[in-house]
């Protein structure tokens, strides 16, 4: 939500999205490493959404999962059409597939009835999960899949869509009222990441599963379990949504990338088709040679890689609204200052710890 706020009032106050920003303060080496390492970013992105679209389609319609990843190429004509609809058509069908995923699990939490008491003490972080190298491995990936470091790029380029007067009241306005929309979004998505994990351990671990090892296992064993005849369903449809909407902020993020540090524009359905293509591939020869299992575990490691990417979004973006000749009067004050290298670190210190224990440990 902090992050967000401050991709939002970058956009608003200079006019630069963060990737122009990086272009127009780096040198030209140094910003297109950090456009390599956001690719990559965005690359893992759509490996996540292939996969999850994939194991979506074979959990409704028992479709093989590499028909599924296949057919997950096709989407690229979905999102271009709607595209050529305008920005606004694409903002409606991601907030509606942001309500359908909400919908879906909130379902899922009340049927599974959890002991709210200790799922409020889980909010907590423990030293375990720290300590813990495979917990700490989920737990980055948690973090990769929500703080997405190209919706960095992505939020301080769509805030510029709306009319904002260019006075220092109008822009402060701007700023709220953005800040009011991309934190109610991400309290939705802070409670999806929440209930996937609530409805695992009230549904499963509270029962002595302790051996549910994937989505499949999920998926086939939550109605049987619950004793209710929409779980299994709800749960697939929204593993799909949730695919779709990673789509479309993909492509779009993609797009303002590109543009933002090369300043190359390439036709949308060209540069969605390379994207697209650089994900199927891994994503076709895991499932053909691994199955379920290999694909749940690329699912997880494409989100620790968004997480391990987070940084080089993170600092600059810290450092660029930090700045008071980029920002002038809207520079963040000590406290935001303060916070924002906080988080900052964190990151930083949890991304490296997991790299050390995975070399050498």
């Amino acid at each position: 939500m902090l992050l967000q706020h401050l991709a939002a009032k970058l956009g608003i106050v200079t006019g630069r999205d963060l990737a122009q920003a990086c272009r127009d303060h780096y040198s030209k080496p140094v910003a297109m490493v950090l456009w390599v390492l956001c690719e990559v970013a965005i690359a893992a992105c759509d490996l996540a959404e292939v996969i999850g679209s994939a194991i979506a389609l074979n959990l409704l319609f028992g479709l093989p999962l590499s028909w599924g990843v296949v057919l997950t190429v096709l989407d690229v004509l979905v999102v271009l059409y709607f595209q050529n609809k305008g920005f606004r058509v694409i903002e409606s069908i991601v907030a509606g597939l942001i309500v359908i995923i909400f919908g879906c699990f909130v379902y899922e939490i009340i049927v599974s009835n959890p002991d709210y008491y200790a799922m409020l003490g889980g909010l907590v972080p423990r030293p375990e999960v720290v300590t813990n190298p495979q917990m700490l491995y989920i737990a980055i990936g948690i973090l990769g899949a929500t703080v997405m470091p190209h919706n960095l790029y992505l939020h301080s380029s769509i805030v510029q869509t709306r009319q904002i007067e260019q006075t220092e009241p109008g822009k402060r306005m701007a700023i709220k009222f953005a800040t009011i929309d991309s934190t109610v979004a991400l309290f939705l998505a802070f409670f999806v990441n929440a209930a996937i994990l609530v409805t695992a351990a009230a549904t499963f671990h509270k029962t002595g599963m302790y051996n549910v090892a994937d989505i499949n296992d999920a998926h086939q064993l939550l109605t049987p379990v619950l004793g209710a005849g929409a779980a299994s369903m709800l749960f697939a449809v929204a593993l799909l949504a949730a695919g779709q909407n990673s789509t479309l902020t993909g492509t779009l993020a993609g797009q303002i990338v590109m543009e933002g540090f090369l300043n190359i524009r390439l036709k949308p359905w060209l540069r969605r088709l390379v994207t697209r293509s650089i994900a199927v591939v891994p994503a076709l020869i895991v499932t053909l040679i691994y199955g379920e299992k290999g694909t749940g575990q690329l699912l997880v490691l494409s989100q620790v890689i968004l997480s391990l990417q987070l940084s080089f979004a993170v600092v600059p973006l810290v450092l660029f609204t930090s700045s008071r000749a980029k920002m002038g009067v809207f520079t963040n004050g000590p406290v935001v200052q303060i916070l924002a290298w906080t988080v900052s670190g964190i990151i930083i210190a949890l991304n490296a710890y997991l790299l050390f224990q995975t070399f050498f440990s």
